[in-house]
């Protein structure tokens, strides 16, 4: 996977515009100058997060003997339970707050960004290729700016797409990850046969 590809497949997993309702539900209530701070450091948590994760994942895989092949179907799976919810959303939001409280890392930073699947796609693309890290930092980086973009200037989105804009939207987002998904699947379970035929001939 090059680095504009894993940019892309983590931008479609952070699922900002999936995420804008959620956003202005919990932020409503908050002063508009108030709520630009708060969206700022929520932003800035999450991406500290991920990079942790990106760069600490492959130890704890390490220490708990975790093959690559297993990470890659864990991945895949994780990503396609993640794409049917993106393709069929419950109804319902993340909004635990009561009004007027404001978030803290809950639920703006983790799970709305820094969300168990990113995390999970995070630690896959270490596993798999342990000696681009500037390239995954790069594809993290530049799918986190276009999101928190998209995050800061919500009511300009909300106005243009409109709920059903967002929906189709997340809809057709959710369905490229999908492929994504039952390729990394895919890609996991050869690597396994692969790996246990040669074993097996060994």
């Amino acid at each position: 996977m090059d680095t504009w590809s894993a940019a892309i497949m983590l931008f479609l997993i952070m699922d900002p515009l999936g995420n804008l309702p959620i956003f202005m539900s919990v932020l409503k209530s908050i002063e508009p100058k108030r709520r630009q701070v708060i969206l700022v450091r929520e932003l800035l948590f999450a991406f500290v997060i991920l990079f942790i994760f990106l760069f600490s994942g492959q130890s704890v895989l390490n220490f708990l003997n975790v093959g690559q092949e297993t990470v890659s179907i864990a991945g895949g799976i994780i990503l396609f339970l993640i794409a049917l919810k993106m393709i069929f959303p419950q109804p319902g939001n993340a909004n635990a707050l009561a009004v007027g409280e404001e978030p803290f890392l809950v639920p703006l930073a983790i799970p709305l960004i820094a969300g168990p699947s990113t995390l999970a796609a995070l630690i896959l693309l270490a596993n798999q290729n342990p000696d681009r890290m500037l390239d995954w930092s790069i594809a993290l980086g530049a799918a986190w700016l276009v999101s928190a973009v998209i995050l800061m200037f919500s009511n300009v989105f909300h106005k243009l797409l409109g709920e059903r804009g967002l929906a189709a939207m997340e809809r057709l987002m959710g369905m490229i990850l999908v492929m994504i998904a039952i390729q990394m699947l895919l890609d996991g379970a050869s690597q396994y046969f692969l790996h246990a035929t040669g074993v097996q001939h060994g």
